[in-house]
């Protein structure tokens, strides 16, 4: 089993930038592929970003040039870097783990509670 809990969730005016912070326990951090997702109101649940053991990463059109993933195994917890935030960033951000490196939601087996990204124009 992971646990994982996300933070770093917050209000930024348009242009601004966050860090998402997600903390994992429990099996070995550094065997899961990781990724983040998001849930806008009334939208489906989407891909944002993903990196793999290694630290290769991947992301959506949308955010390419201006989100970051990274991943600091000594400390089990996956990072999000948004700069230039837009208005259509407002979501709730998920983390995720899983054993397959993916952007479909059903390949990652392990899930946080979410945090609030709200960017006002």
């Amino acid at each position: 089993q992971v646990q994982l809990v996300e933070s770093g969730g917050g209000l930024v005016q348009a242009g601004g930038s966050l860090r998402l912070s997600c903390a994992a326990s429990g099996r070995t951090f550094s065997n899961y592929n990781m990724g983040w997702f998001r849930q806008a109101p009334g939208k489906e649940r989407e891909f944002v970003a993903g990196i793999q053991r290694d630290g290769s990463s991947y992301y959506r059109e949308s955010v390419k040039g201006r989100f970051t993933i990274s991943r600091d195994n000594a400390k089990s917890t996956v990072y999000l870097q948004m700069n230039s935030l837009k208005p259509e960033d407002t979501a709730v951000y998920y983390c995720a783990a899983g054993s397959l490196a993916s952007i479909r939601r059903t390949s990652y087996a392990y899930w946080g509670q979410g945090t609030q990204v709200t960017v006002s124009s």
